[in-house]
């Protein structure tokens, strides 16, 4: 009985986020507003000086991706430009993520390199970060050849998201060790992975998925990487802590990361035991591509969305 109304939830979840593209965005709006800054710039600015109000870190991203032409691809670099400028003007406590296929790698991978070489310098000279976001399956290794161009010229201004429910991401990692030879410090945020993939190449099972995670975190531990340890589920948070007692890991050595609006009591309790938090800010004008999206990637999300719904009346 029990397994037939999980798959009843689990069609109706499918159904749903099937569905949700095609309603008005003032609809979709309800219950992205709480996963997203807002549209605007000053949006973005808001929710960072709250969050750094309570000792939070962020990471400010530009929604969009997968772009179409490369006049799309100039024009998202200069925003990036501008949004450098002004964050660094106002002094907000955080860096920055980006999406390659935003600047056309699966168009033009020189051009998209120029693109986020351009943003990573100006980052830099700040003395500020850029983080690269892993896409999907068609990206990856045009993602990590990306990251390591950067990082030769610009170490310690630049990172890379690993995934863990990839069956390759421990290969990565290895491959990549070469890059500790230079005094800079790697840094990776190690996510589960939210695109769809096939079962030969990505792990299923929650429990899989969760122990691959842990796995590759104390890897990055024991080789003296950076980790952004992302993660949104308590069983994984309170195993990292227990792997950072063990291993004897110093604060200026990992940082949990989170999504904005997503387990907020979660969050507090991290920063309350005096753990760096840093918390991803999305914000812009492609809010509704990113919603609905993200749905069709997880459509568990949607039971979450009606009970907000519900509950904002």
């Amino acid at each position: 009985m029990r397994e037939r109304f999980l798959n009843h939830n689990v069609m109706i979840n499918k159904i749903i986020a099937n569905l949700l593209p095609y309603f008005p965005p003032r609809f979709v709006w309800l219950f992205s507003k709480k996963y997203i800054a807002g549209k605007t710039i000053d949006d973005a600015i808001k929710v960072s000086k709250e969050l750094n109000a309570q000792g939070i870190l962020t990471t400010v991203d530009l929604l969009g991706e997968f772009i179409t032409n490369l006049n799309q691809a100039n024009a998202n670099k200069l925003e990036y430009l501008s949004i450098i400028n002004r964050l660094e003007a106002e002094e907000i406590k955080g860096n920055y993520s980006l999406k390659p296929s935003f600047f056309g790698l699966l168009i033009d991978e020189e051009i998209c390199y120029s693109h986020i070489r351009d943003i990573v310098a100006l980052a830099a000279k700040s003395n500020n970060f850029v983080r690269i976001d892993m896409e999907d399956s068609s990206c990856v290794d045009k993602e990590i050849k990306l990251f390591r161009r950067l990082f030769s010229e610009f170490p310690g201004h630049v990172g890379l998201v690993i995934q863990a429910y990839l069956k390759r991401t421990h290969q990565d990692i290895m491959s990549m060790l070469d890059l500790q030879n230079h005094p800079s410090v790697i840094n990776y945020r190690l996510c589960k992975g939210i695109y769809i993939e096939p079962k030969a190449i990505a792990l299923k099972k929650h429990d899989e998925i969760n122990k691959n995670y842990l796995d590759l975190l104390k890897t990055l531990f024991e080789h003296g990487i950076y980790v952004g340890i992302a993660t949104h589920d308590k069983q994984l948070v309170n195993a990292a802590f227990k792997l950072i007692d063990e291993l004897n890991m110093q604060p200026h050595q990992y940082e949990f990361q989170m999504l904005y609006g997503v387990t907020p009591e979660l969050r507090e309790a991290i920063v309350r035991k005096n753990h760096r938090m840093r918390v991803y800010v999305p914000f812009g004008k492609d809010w509704f591509g990113y919603s609905t999206r993200r749905l069709k990637e997880n459509p568990n999300m949607a039971t979450h969305i009606i009970k907000s719904l519900f509950v904002r009346g």
